[in-house]
């Protein structure tokens, strides 16, 4: 019987071959399997961690937008240059109008036609000088100063609107002057700046309104303020020598000077904000702010781009001032202050978002913006505010 020959070298290996294609994927490559495995699982848990932080951002108290909520959420997150790049490419795609006439002309706010008496009498007080016009022709009633709120018969708080420069002639700006002998400063926390609560005050105003004049803006966040917050006998980030400083006494009195030199820790002192360089010192517009030298002035969008911006100051008399417009650099900003009487003054909070100054008209009553067009709700700091505001109160 003949004998079947022995398989050769290459049925040998087909046999085998065929052998293991048979067999799972999973049993053939058991290490990759378990490889991408723990791959997946891992960039489903990092999804999951990040969907449920987004959510939280989202989802948080307070009225802001989701496009900030998601802004602030990426410069938690590490992406702080992304979203500023995105920032200055929207804002260079999408400059402010040149020319152009202002719609509406100079406003009047309510209540400011005849200043109301909520105490029912009159009392001669000296009229404030007008703000400098900055566009010439002037318009009517540009720079001239009308009375929000009395206390005791006397102009506490006054607007000034105007043009802020001669190239955008349709934007406007709005200037207010506040009368520290008859109005008290409170600095309330946010939830996130400067966070590290609990605080003795809530991140918004209480619901017992009563005597409640106005409420305003802060500065940047604390990791962009190249500067510190005090409250409550504690300070969150670090108080800097030269820094631009808001200080709140505890007698509820407040001014704007250079951390060091005009200011300083003392026992009077209540609360402390501060926020990049001054704007204006000795009265005057601070040398090289048009070329931002140092990134004294903000890095993020640089002080050059026309864009929401807030700031404050002090009068030689004591007077607080506050200033915004939509359409602003570094150095409108500065010059608007400075034309109002400001000897010292200092940047604020920008972008949309979070330029807002409300008053309460009358007293207590009802809030209004500052300008028509300040993005924000003007009762927005009735609820939770995650940033840190300021409240104005009748003495």
């Amino acid at each position: 019987m003949p004998v079947p020959p022995s398989p050769g070298p290459s049925d040998g290996r087909r046999r085998r071959g065929a052998t293991r294609s048979h067999r799972p994927f999973w049993r053939r490559h058991r290490r990759v399997g378990q490889v991408l495995l723990a791959v997946a699982v891992v960039l489903l848990l990092a999804l999951g961690i990040v969907g449920w932080s987004v959510g939280r951002a989202l989802t948080a108290p307070g009225t802001d937008s989701v496009a900030a909520r998601l802004a602030e959420w990426g410069r938690d997150h590490g992406a702080s240059s992304l979203i500023d790049a995105a920032e200055r490419w929207r804002y260079r795609q999408h400059p402010p109008r040149t020319g152009g006439a202002l719609a509406g002309g100079i406003p009047d706010p309510a209540g400011a036609g005849a200043a109301a008496n909520p105490a029912g009498r009159n009392v001669a007080v000296r009229p404030l000088s007008p703000v400098p016009p900055v566009v010439s022709p002037a318009l009517p009633d540009e720079g001239r100063w009308r009375t929000l709120a009395t206390v005791g018969g006397r102009p506490a708080l006054q607007a000034a609107y105007l043009r802020p420069d001669a190239t955008h002639t349709s934007y406007l700006a709005g200037v207010a002057w506040i009368d520290p002998k008859l109005l008290r400063f409170v600095l309330h926390p946010g939830t996130q700046e400067p966070g590290h609560g609990p605080w003795q005050l809530a991140p918004s105003l209480p619901t017992d309104r009563t005597g409640l004049v106005a409420a305003f803006n802060s500065g940047f966040r604390l990791a962009e303020a190249q500067g510190g917050y005090y409250a409550d006998r504690r300070t969150v980030g670090t108080l800097r020598a030269g820094s631009a400083t808001l200080v709140i006494n505890q007698d509820g009195s407040a001014t704007v000077g250079q951390w060091g030199r005009d200011v300083s820790m003392t026992p009077s002192v209540a609360a402390v904000r501060q926020n990049l360089a001054l704007l204006v010192d000795g009265g005057h517009v601070v040398d090289g702010i048009d070329d931002n030298a140092g990134h004294r002035w903000g890095a993020t969008l640089g002080n050059k781009l026309y864009v929401a911006r807030s700031g404050v100051g002090v009068t030689a008399a004591g007077a607080l001032v506050y200033a915004s417009g939509n359409s602003l650099s570094a150095g409108t900003l500065a010059d608007l202050l400075a034309r109002a009487g400001c000897v010292r003054a200092m940047e604020l909070d920008i972008n949309p978002d979070w330029t807002s100054f409300s008053y309460y008209e009358p007293i207590g009553g009802t809030a209004r913006k500052l300008l028509a067009n300040m993005q924000r709700p003007a009762n927005r700091y009735e609820t939770t505010s995650t940033r840190d505001f300021v409240a104005v109160y009748a003495r």
